[in-house]
């Protein structure tokens, strides 16, 4: 499954992130893709009132970033431009707790 982003979309994706992308299970790339259609239709304010998804900025040396849990352990990274109205996906990861 290939994440493909629109130029009209809000959710983006860093060019970085194909090769890992091809690396996730289908059930966490369907969920990132469940969650970047809930961004670009309702917007970012409305899907972080989702509990499910944990949405949250993130801390020390990643600070400016927000992270949202696709499982318990993956979870994807975004920035947010505030500017353009765009969110950026740089990475998704398995994540230690």
């Amino acid at each position: 499954m290939k994440l493909i982003a629109q130029p009209q979309d809000i959710v983006q994706y860093d060019s970085k992130l194909d090769k890992d992308l091809d690396k996730l299970p289908q059930q966490i790339l369907k969920k990132l893709k469940m969650w970047a259609q809930l961004v670009n239709h309702r917007g970012i304010t409305e899907a972080r009132k989702i509990p499910g998804y944990h949405d949250e900025p993130l801390q020390g040396k990643r600070k400016g970033e927000r992270s949202i849990r696709l499982n318990n352990a993956y979870r994807a990274i975004y920035t947010e431009d505030k500017n353009t109205i765009k969110i950026t996906v740089i990475e998704v990861n398995k994540h230690d707790y």
